[in-house]
């Protein structure tokens, strides 16, 4: 009994200790190496677009090779880390902050200016080294249309774990039992006028949910559909909704200093970025995204339970399979 009960013990911590060193060894890859992201705000479309997994490089960060037009995931920047080492390296590797994805427009030492000419927003950058600005020219960035689209968002159980699988695994497994928390949305959505709404190369658009947005911003006073390559204007509310004043977030000039950087959506009329929270600092940079791996209607965290609740939906009208395996520009 007692030998069979040694085994036991033997093969219990042989497995432990191989199931440790296979996380040990993920975690240090996912940390230092490589790293797996989803795209869960329509900031960057059309060449990201909701529900979207890329594959990142964190060697191009590590040694400090980022160029300008390189799409990178970092902290957010208004998250504040703590001034204790230890908790600071705890909330960097294992509890912390969630992941944003921007274009990097200004590397440290650039000068970047942002007007309006002829009432198109124009973005000029003076390179570090240079003296005169040079009006960047911007293929990547979103051609087609904005409508606001009604949905009903589930709160994902999230606590910003840091490791990957484990906290997918938890998050998929929550969601399946735990009746989710919701609230309206009415998110922006890219469009094409010149296809229905059932035939959208984006996003799967319902007539219905398409008219209860465009009477929600008519009521709120907003535009029903924005037009690319017109200015990207904030209405500030007071408390009874009214507006008060105007924002023009195209307008501005800023020096980069060492080690910052300024990201923008490729969604200029749809992202939230550098024109409003300034400067990123290179440390909240972890990656470069190269790669697409596999498209899917869904902003859920958790892949799995999409495919649980619609077996044939998933694989026949969620996954877009014209933008799965690709490298990113």
């Amino acid at each position: 009994m007692r030998q069979h009960l040694t085994k036991l013990n033997h093969y219990f911590w042989s497995f432990a200790t191989s199931i440790g060193g296979i996380l040990i060894i993920a975690f240090l890859i996912r940390t230092f190496g490589y790293g797996l992201y989803q795209v869960p705000t329509g900031s960057m479309e059309t060449t990201m677009l909701v529900g979207e997994r890329f594959f990142a490089d964190k060697f191009t960060v590590r040694f400090g090779n980022l160029k300008h037009g390189d799409i990178i995931s970092f902290d957010d920047p208004k998250y504040q880390y703590s001034s204790n080492p230890v908790r600071n390296v705890f909330q960097h590797y294992v509890l912390g902050p969630v992941n944003w994805t921007k274009r990097l427009i200004g590397l440290p030492g650039d000068e970047i200016k942002g007007v309006i000419e002829d009432g198109h927003p124009v973005v000029y950058r003076k390179n570090k080294g240079t003296t005169e600005f040079v009006k960047l020219d911007e293929p990547y960035l979103n051609r087609y249309p904005l409508i606001h689209y009604f949905e009903i968002k589930e709160i994902p159980f999230s606590f910003g774990l840091q490791i990957p699988i484990i906290s997918d695994v938890i998050a998929g497994i929550v969601g399946l039992f735990k009746k989710p928390q919701t609230y309206p949305d009415f998110p922006l959505k890219s469009y094409d006028p010149q296809q229905p709404y059932d035939a959208q190369p984006f996003y799967n658009l319902d007539p219905a949910r398409v008219q209860i947005a465009r009477h929600w911003a008519q009521m709120r006073g907003e535009d029903t559909m924005k037009i690319p390559g017109t200015p990207c204007i904030e209405k500030v509310r007071a408390a009874d909704g009214t507006v008060v004043k105007e924002i023009n977030h195209d307008i501005f000039h800023e020096v980069l200093g060492e080690n910052e950087y300024w990201g923008m959506g490729d969604n200029r009329l749809g992202s939230y970025d550098s024109r409003f929270f300034g400067k990123i600092p290179g440390s909240f940079i972890h990656g470069k995204i190269v790669y697409r791996i596999f498209s899917i209607d869904s902003d859920s965290s958790w892949w799995i339970v999409d495919l649980i609740k619609h077996p044939i939906d998933f694989w026949t009208k969620m996954v877009r399979w014209n933008r799965c395996l690709q490298r990113l520009k």
